[in-house]
């Protein structure tokens, strides 16, 4: 026996309107596309099927007998398909009435809000934002439990779509009462030696840092302490005589001020991208492309790296 392939459910849903309206013209004129085309498709559906299910004349079509059961059924296909679109648009509906962002602790502080701000000046979407770190973030956009994610790691995000929307510089800071905040320079392989006040594994930051002592042949001793937050980092430096790699969006204000002293790293410089991820199996629209426009707008000034 010939295994037959069902025909395209676009394809069964015109033969539907020839058979309900009587004719290939009016079936063209309620679908809005030309008479060649729909007798094209219908032609196709037959030659698929090994059926004739329409036998032509000057005044329209006339169903065959074996055209009626085929009819029968590809009218129940096509509603069920119908169904199937409707429950498949109010799932999405629905999904993106709220936008759920889930974003690296350093993106999700010091970038989001001000494109969530810009975002809901022209739109009424209500936005759920999630810090957490980026390998997280990686993981939960993959699990669809995220419209869109914002990462600041560099390595791979699997079979994510992905789009740079800014460029980032970590840099290390220590407190002005610490010895290296005079020198204000230190080697490789002293910054690697020293246990550092550093985020998680898998936050963005650590990734970073990490791959760059790689990258400069050194290897970084293990952390004075972990924290989940850029904010409990920062803090720490400021009140210890700890020193910490953190980004420039979190400690610029800080430089500035004198409340912390940049030390620069001989022959060493980390720079990241800063990327917005989804998932590949959806096409980006409505709020969340938005963000994406917005924030890849916006990105490009965000940070000055030729200080």
């Amino acid at each position: 026996m010939v295994a037959r392939r069902l025909p395209d459910i676009a394809a069964l849903d015109i033969v539907v309107t020839v058979a309900r309206l009587g004719s290939m013209g009016a079936a063209a004129r309620d679908l809005g596309i030309s008479q060649q085309a729909v007798s094209a498709r219908v032609r196709s559906v037959e030659r698929e099927l090994g059926v004739e299910i329409f036998i032509r004349s000057a005044g329209g079509v006339d169903v065959t007998a074996n055209g009626m059961a085929v009819l029968e059924w590809a009218n129940a296909l096509v509603e069920r398909a119908a169904q199937f679109m409707a429950g498949v648009d109010s799932l999405v509906d629905a999904r993106h009435a709220t936008l759920v962002v889930a974003a690296s602790k350093t993106v999700a502080e010091y970038l989001v809000p001000r494109w969530i701000t810009t975002l809901t000046h022209h739109s009424d979407v209500r936005i759920s934002v999630r810090p957490m770190n980026s390998a997280e973030v990686v993981d939960t956009v993959h699990h669809g439990d995220a419209d869109l994610g914002f990462i600041e790691s560099p390595g791979s995000t699997g079979d994510l779509d992905g789009a740079v929307v800014a460029r980032d510089e970590l840099v290390v800071v220590v407190a002005p009462g610490h010895a290296w905040a005079q020198e204000r320079t230190v080697t490789v392989d002293e910054l690697a030696a020293t246990p550092l006040i550093q985020r998680e594994p898998g936050s963005g930051t650590r990734v970073t840092y990490e791959a760059a002592l790689a990258d400069s042949g050194a290897t970084p001793t293990e952390p004075l302490i972990e924290l989940r937050s850029v904010t409990a980092i920062r803090s720490s430096v400021l009140t210890s005589s700890g020193v910490a790699v953190l980004s420039r969006l979190s400690v610029d204000d800080d430089i500035e001020a004198g409340r912390l002293v940049r030390v620069d790293v001989t022959g060493l410089r980390m720079i990241r991208p800063l990327r917005a991820v989804w998932s590949s199996n959806i096409r980006l629209r409505g709020p969340a492309r938005d963000l994406l426009d917005i924030a890849r707008q916006t990105g490009r000034s965000t940070t000055d790296l030729s200080a």
